[in-house]
C-alpha cells in the first residue's frame, strides 16, 4: 500500500502534515475524516512536486452560469472525499474560462501553502461574493462544507434564474424599440432628404411642421457624424451619472414611483433578500452578519438603506419582523408576516426559503404582465409616427399638386 505525504486541517483551523498509507486519495481523506480532519493535500510521498502558477490579467468576466456549475461540481467532488487541492486542479481544466482558470489555480497555490479555502477565495471578490466567502468560511469551521456547496448552487441558480427570466421577458419589446429606431432612421436620413428636393423643385409654400421634418432629414443626413457623437457623450453622461451617488439615488427613486415598473423592483429585491437571508441563517451565520452581507447584494439604494438600519435595530435587540415594519411600503404584502411567523414557529430559514420561492415567482409574473402593456404601447407609439410622417408630407403635396392642376 502506497504511503502518502498529507496535509490536513480541523474543523477548528488546526494544521498537520503527515505520512499515511492509503490505496488512494480518496482512502486517505476518508481515513482523515474519521479522525476529524479535512484533507487539503495529498501526493504520493516519492512523487511529491511542487507546482506554482501566477494570475494573469483577463479583460473577460466570469459568468453567472460558469459559477453555478462551478459551485455544483465542488459539491460533488467534496462528498466523494478529494482533497481541495485536487478539486481545483480538475476544475480548472474543466473550465474554459482564462479569468477563472487563473483563479482556481492560484487558490489551489494557496491553500497548499496553508490558507483556507475562504481566505484564498477572498482575494477574488469579483468571482467570489462575500455571501459565498462567507458560507464557505462557515461550512469551514463548522465542517459542513458539503451542505454548503449544495445551498449554494441553489442560491446562484435561483438568481441566475430569476435575472435570466427578466432579461427573456423584456426581449421581445426591445427588439420592437430597436426596428422602430432603424426604421426612423432611414426615413430621416434617406427618405426625407429625397421629398426636400421635390417640395424645392415645387417652389409652394408648406406648413412650419413640414418644414421641421425636412430640416430634421437635411440636418441628420449632412451632419450625421455630429447627432452620433451627441448620442454617445448622452449615454456616456448619463451612464456616468448614475454611477454617481445621487444619479444612483435618482433612479432608484423613479423606479419606485413608476406604475407597473415599481412592484418589478420591490418583489425582485424582496426575492433576492430572503434568499439570501435564507441561505445565511441556514449556513449558520448570525442574523446581524446575513443582515450585512445580505445589504451587498441589493441593487435599490432605499432597500439596501432599509437592511442597514434593520441590523442596527437588531443588534439592540429587536425582533427582525418588528425592525423591518417601519420600511412596509418598501416590502409587498407578506413579506414581514411571514417573517414574523416564521419567528414565533422557529423555522425562519424555511419560511424565507418559500417567500423567496413565491417572490421570484411574483417578480417575472410581474415582468410578463409590463410586457404585455409595453407592446401595444409601442405598436400605438409607431402608428402615431407613422401618421404624423405620412400627415406632413401627403397633405402639402396634396395642396401643392390641387393648387397646379387649379
Amino acid at each position: 500500500m502506497p504511503n502518502y505525504f498529507y496535509t490536513a486541517k480541523s474543523f477548528d483551523g488546526t494544521a498537520e502534515t503527515g505520512v499515511l498509507p492509503a490505496q488512494d486519495e480518496r482512502e486517505l481523506a476518508q481515513i482523515l475524516k474519521g479522525k476529524g480532519m479535512m484533507l487539503i493535500r495529498g501526493v504520493l510521498s516519492d512523487q511529491q512536486k511542487k507546482s506554482f502558477s501566477k494570475m494573469s490579467i483577463s479583460l473577460f468576466g466570469v459568468s453567472a452560469t460558469e459559477k453555478i456549475m462551478m459551485t455544483r461540481n465542488l459539491g460533488v467532488m467534496f462528498s466523494t472525499g478529494l482533497s481541495l487541492t485536487k478539486m481545483f486542479d480538475i476544475l480548472s481544466v474543466q473550465t474554459k474560462n482564462k479569468t477563472l482558470k487563473d483563479a482556481l489555480l492560484d487558490v489551489k497555490e494557496k491553500i497548499n501553502k496553508g490558507e483556507n479555502l475562504s481566505e484564498a477565495l477572498s482575494r477574488y471578490p469579483k468571482i467570489f461574493s462575500e455571501l459565498f466567502v462567507n458560507m464557505i468560511k462557515v461550512g469551514e469551521e463548522s465542517g459542513t462544507l458539503e451542505d454548503i456547496f449544495a445551498i449554494l448552487a441553489l442560491q446562484l441558480g435561483k438568481e441566475h434564474e430569476l435575472k435570466s427570466k427578466i432579461v427573456n421577458a423584456m426581449i421581445y419589446p426591445s427588439i420592437i424599440l430597436v426596428v422602430m429606431v432603424l426604421i426612423g432612421g432611414v426615413i430621416i436620413t434617406i427618405v426625407l432628404p429625397a421629398l426636400d428636393t421635390f417640395f424645392t423643385s415645387l417652389n409652394v409654400d408648406i406648413p412650419f411642421y413640414t418644414r421641421a421634418l425636412l430640416w430634421m432629414g437635411r440636418f441628420m443626413s449632412e451632419r450625421w457624424y455630429v447627432v452620433l457623437a451627441g448620442l454617445i457623450a448622452l449615454a456616456g453622461a448619463l451612464f456616468g451619472a448614475l454611477k454617481t451617488k445621487p444619479g444612483k439615488w435618482l433612479l432608484d427613486t423613479i423606479l419606485l414611483k413608476l406604475p407597473f415598473v415599481s412592484p418589478i423592483v420591490k418583489k425582485s429585491n424582496s426575492a433576492a433578500l430572503v434568499r439570501s437571508l435564507s441561505s445565511l441563517i441556514t449556513a449558520g451565520v448570525s442574523l446581524n452578519r446575513a443582515l450585512e452581507i445580505s445589504s451587498k447584494t441589493l441593487g435599490n439604494h432605499y432597500f439596501k438603506n432599509a437592511v442597514m438600519e434593520t441590523e442596527k435595530q437588531i443588534k439592540k435587540g429587536e425582533k427582525l419582523s418588528n425592525a423591518l415594519k417601519p420600511y412596509q411600503n418598501l416590502f409587498p404584502f407578506g413579506v414581514i408576516e411571514m417573517v414574523e411567523v416564521g419567528e414565533e414557529t422557529g423555522k425562519t430559514a424555511p419560511i424565507l426559503k418559500k417567500l423567496a420561492d413565491f417572490y421570484e415567482q411574483e417578480a417575472i409574473n410581474a415582468v410578463e404582465k409590463l410586457t404585455i402593456i409595453i407592446e401595444p404601447l409601442l405598436i400605438v407609439f409607431l402608428g402615431l409616427s407613422v401618421g404624423f410622417f405620412a400627415f406632413s408630407i401627403i397633405q402639402p403635396m396634396y395642396s401643392s399638386l390641387k393648387s397646379i392642376g387649379a
